[in-house]
């Protein structure tokens, strides 16, 4: 059947079908994103203690301007205290160094200051290379990736902060098709 055609058309035939099996079939695309994040407290987070749960990891930073920090630790408590009765998982992760040679230097000691300062009442896990944040395909601070109950990435990161409040209305959508 396709000596009848030319071999653009039988290319372009190919590709489709390959497109739909593709599409037909889970995608294997989606990968788990395996971590190890100590808190600033001194315990450990792994994926493999999350597998199950729906997580919220909000990237940030003790050294953004004030202004923005706080905003970032109100929107943060707000999604966590409003999702903590379904059970999803939210996390501030902190990008500042764990060296003291190094200029975006933060003690634990710092990061727990900063939680009380602005309220966060969720754990702080540290990600002091960026590892993990380099990972997930962010490129900039604040940033908040959700993590479905297979422990792939659940969407697109969400960047930079919209109006006060607006990132509980941004999430809640996505977070409620999750915990269906």
């Amino acid at each position: 059947m396709l000596k009848r055609f030319p071999l653009s058309a039988k290319l372009v035939l190919a590709l489709a079908f390959a497109a739909a099996a593709l599409l037909a079939s889970p995608s294997q695309a989606a990968e788990s994103l395996n971590f190890n994040l100590r808190s600033a407290d001194g315990g450990q987070i792994t994926s493999e203690m999350l597998r199950g749960d729906v997580v919220v990891l909000a990237f940030g930073s003790a050294s953004l301007p004030p202004s923005l920090a706080r905003r970032q630790a109100q929107d943060v408590q707000e999604l966590a205290d409003e999702f903590a009765p379904r059970d999803v998982r939210v996390y501030w992760v902190s990008t500042d160094s764990d060296s003291p040679k190094s200029k975006s230097y933060a003690a634990d000691a710092d990061l727990r200051a900063f939680a009380r300062k602005y309220g966060l009442k969720i754990a702080v896990l540290r990600d002091p290379e960026g590892a993990l944040f380099k990972r997930t395909g962010v490129d900039q601070l604040p940033a908040v990736v959700i993590i479905n109950r297979e422990g792939e990435m659940a969407g697109e990161p969400i960047g930079g902060l919209g109006p006060r409040g607006s990132l509980l209305e941004r999430l809640t959508p996505r977070l409620n098709e999750l915990l269906k």
